[in-house]
């Protein structure tokens, strides 16, 4: 086995492993549900790493600009057609237990439109409502801000993302079997 498949398969089996932290909440199939999103936004997290300090910077100092020439500035600061304005990232909400409702709302809420959209169409803010009052929002935030988490682009290609995701997807729709090509995104749009 090479090294890229290797990463591949001991990120999957992480990710695969959070998952089971929301055994008696969510009922296996639904775990998709909250597991991709929540693989995607930490993918986001670790892309944005690198500039969040920049982006931040950007978003205070030009706070009372419209709203479309802010968006160009925070795209800027940031390097990608994305940011994210919030203090939190994985890492700063995984240290508070008690406001981790709120204070992941506010780092929802700190995306780009864009990345607005997509958490929109994942459904994945009832979801968030769902682990906060059961009491498993923090500890799967927590285990998603390891550093055996660290999806940054330098640790985990767009490439190695892609397959990580594929897997995930599989393994989801075998645990309640589904054909996994039912949900087949093709390479180049992963």
């Amino acid at each position: 086995m090479d090294l890229i498949a290797a990463n591949i398969r001991e990120k999957a089996d992480l990710i695969w492993a959070i998952a089971d932290k929301l055994t008696g909440v969510y009922k296996p199939h639904e775990y998709g549900e909250v597991i991709l999103p929540l693989t995607f936004l930490r993918r986001l997290d670790c892309v944005l790493d690198d500039t969040r300090d920049a982006v931040r910077a950007v978003y205070e100092h030009e706070k009372g600009k419209p709203d479309a020439i802010r968006d160009i500035l925070l795209r800027q600061a940031s390097g990608h057609d994305f940011y994210n304005t919030s203090k939190y990232n994985f890492e700063r909400l995984g240290t508070d237990s008690d406001n981790i409702k709120s204070n992941f709302d506010n780092y929802l809420k700190g995306f780009s439109q864009n990345v607005q959209d997509i958490i929109m169409k994942f459904k994945f803010r009832q979801h968030v409502e769902t682990m906060a009052e059961k009491g498993i929002l923090y500890i799967v935030v927590k285990e998603f801000s390891t550093p055996k988490a660290d999806f940054h682009p330098s640790k985990v290609s767009n490439l190695e993302m892609g397959y990580v995701f594929e897997e995930i997807i599989r393994r989801f729709s075998e645990s309640h079997n589904e054909d996994a090509g039912q949900h087949y995104t093709p390479r180049e749009v992963i």
